[in-house]
């Protein structure tokens, strides 16, 4: 799956990419200070400036993989991880703008 060169699955990395990075920051940054998984939704509901926040770190990861894409010339599964980014960083921008 991963050897192919298309759009849909650079789309596909694009969005779940950032959910996995959520996850994993959650488990390594704040789960050790014994908050569960509600809680920490029940805190990002109540300070919504943290999302904006956290989902910038989250794509992170989507630079890893578009990284790695462009690195192995899969170029057109590199342009759909970068539309999905760009489409996440005007989301950020428009939290930004809302609150």
């Amino acid at each position: 799956m991963f050897k192919k060169d298309n759009l849909s699955l650079g789309i596909l990395l694009g969005l779940i990419t950032p959910i996995v990075a959520f996850f994993l920051y959650y488990f390594f940054v704040i789960r050790p200070h014994d908050v569960g998984l509600d809680k920490f939704f029940g805190i990002l509901k109540d300070n919504k400036h943290m999302i904006p926040k956290i989902t910038s770190i989250c794509l992170l990861l989507n630079g890893l993989v578009f990284f790695l894409y462009t690195r192995s010339r899969k170029d057109v599964t590199a342009k759909g991880i970068f539309l999905v980014t760009m489409l996440y960083a005007i989301g950020i921008l428009l939290l930004k703008l809302i609150r």
